[in-house]
């Protein structure tokens, strides 16, 4: 999967603008555990300095900004040998770097300081139509 993570085009900002639904390409991490205990359901990037990166289901469905997790920014980061917009988180030693499969589909890459194998995941665009996940975080 690196190879191919490789050879795809990088994302500006303002392609990663709206909310994502995401999901993992392996399942039997830490990390992956973790997401599916929190019932994760994406991203929100609502502008450079402004990103949700931990959106979730409730109980109900309901998707949430987990708030506790605090908050991200994005910034150009050279990674694997090309520069790309990256999501910072501002909380933990995290960076979630993107590549572009099409406009609104992405292959992304969780480089966590000190975890030796990094985690895939994918994030698909969210149609503006559709309702969007309330920002009150919970």
């Amino acid at each position: 999967m690196a190879e191919l993570f490789d050879r795809l085009e990088p994302v500006d900002t303002d392609l990663l603008l709206g909310t994502w639904q995401g999901g993992g390409l392996e399942h039997t991490s830490e990390n992956a555990a973790l997401l599916t205990k929190m019932r994760w359901y994406g991203k929100r990037f609502v502008d450079a300095d402004r990103v949700e990166p931990l959106l979730c289901r409730d109980e109900d469905g309901t998707v949430f900004w987990y708030e506790e997790m605090g908050l991200a920014t994005l910034r150009e980061v050279i990674y694997r040998g090309k520069q790309s917009t990256a999501m910072v988180y501002d909380q933990l030693p995290i960076i979630d770097h993107f590549r572009r499969l099409t406009d609104n589909v992405l292959l992304c890459v969780m480089d966590k300081k000190e975890t030796l194998t990094d985690f895939l995941f994918h994030l698909t665009r969210v149609p503006a139509s559709l309702p969007q996940p309330s920002g009150d975080g919970r």
